[in-house]
């Protein structure tokens, strides 16, 4: 059996921009450099928050839950429909979510001023939980982005938020023509 090479280096958004390029000249590659950095980033925060989560005893959408309803401030409650619009997730996600806090003592559910309504509080468990959670999450992430300087930081935050907006434009938008043969994914 043939020993298995070592790969190499994971290439560049550049090189494989290049090696497209070069395969198939006229393929669209203007997108890569930017889009390729992003989601390795993804992939290296939402890793890291996985295992700093798991280390403080809470998952990712039990984090979502409990920040968007401790956000909200004093006393701490919202309806499961702005929990829904908040979490941009569907109220049948927003339901099984709280059930599962529910069922950990990290919430619980209480009358809203509606018929139907009902509202979502914290419990102290939730609350603490929440607190010690947010503090280990988001001091890792700023550990994390700590090699930028605060002008790049600016400078990044204006332009990841031009695009995203942008992006949110175009994808909202019913799709154009596509051109003969073309696929969705490199």
């Amino acid at each position: 059996m043939a020993e298995e090479q070592d790969p190499g280096p994971v290439p560049s958004a550049a090189e494989i921009a290049a090696a497209w390029q070069r395969e198939r000249p006229g393929t669209p590659t203007a997108s890569i450099e930017v889009v390729t950095p992003i989601w390795r980033l993804a992939k290296l925060f939402a890793d890291d928050r996985a295992r700093v989560l798991r280390g403080a005893g809470i998952d990712a959408a039990t984090l979502d839950l409990l920040s968007v309803v401790r956000r909200s401030g004093p006393p701490y409650a919202l309806s499961t429909r702005q929990l829904a619009h908040r979490t941009l997730v569907t109220a049948g996600a927003i339901s099984q979510r709280v059930a599962r806090a529910e069922r950990e003592g990290l919430v619980r559910r209480t009358p809203g001023t509606g018929r139907r309504s009902v509202l979502v509080e914290l419990t102290e468990e939730g609350h603490a939980l929440i607190e010690r959670s947010v503090d280990a999450v988001l001091g890792r992430e700023a550990t994390l982005v700590a090699g930028l300087s605060p002008q790049e930081r600016t400078l990044l935050i204006g332009l990841l938020d031009t695009l995203l907006t942008d992006v949110r434009r175009r994808v909202s938008a019913p799709p154009g023509p596509t051109a003969p043969g073309s696929r969705t994914g490199p």
